[in-house]
């Protein structure tokens, strides 16, 4: 089966543009969150995983955050100290699951990112214990609105 990211823009666009004036972009060197109209959610390159991660914080982020570049979130970049990057696993712990979940639907691996090759990288275990938890959950009980979406259309794309 052959992943292409710039399958999942069409997909994103045809799934959300009308009601959500947002657009998924390739071919950056990091990725952001541009709020506008519409609005951007840039991946890395011609990332799969980094466009399906990117929709993740893009599911997970309410209709306030959905206003503000980034989604208003701080980001410390690579080179993290352990209270940082502590921080930092604890809130990438739902959109990883969801990214889980969307890597599911389209047969392609997932593997939690730690994101601090120069830092201390935190307890591996532990955050895959804790995302691989949440993606559960999410399964049996239903993901937010957005999430049950993107899911539909990826399984009905990637045919899984």
């Amino acid at each position: 089966m052959v992943h292409r990211a710039t399958d999942l823009e069409t997909l994103f666009r045809d799934t959300f543009f009308e009601r959500h004036h947002t657009v998924l972009e390739g071919g950056f060197e990091e990725p952001v969150y541009l709020a506008g109209e519409p609005a951007r959610i840039r991946y890395t390159r011609d990332y799969f995983r980094s466009a399906l991660h990117e929709v993740a914080h893009w599911c997970v982020a309410g209709p306030r955050r959905r206003r503000l570049d980034d989604y208003g979130y701080w980001y410390a970049p690579d080179g993290r100290d352990a209270a940082a990057q502590a921080e930092f696993l604890r809130v990438e712990v739902r959109p990883q699951a969801l990214e889980a979940l969307f890597c599911a639907a389209c047969n392609h691996p997932f593997r939690v990112s730690l994101d601090n090759l120069d830092g201390d990288p935190g307890d591996e275990a532990r955050f895959a214990a804790d995302v691989q938890a949440l993606a559960e959950r999410l399964h049996r009980d239903g993901p937010p609105p957005r999430a049950r979406l993107w899911l539909d259309a990826l399984t009905r794309f990637y045919k899984v």
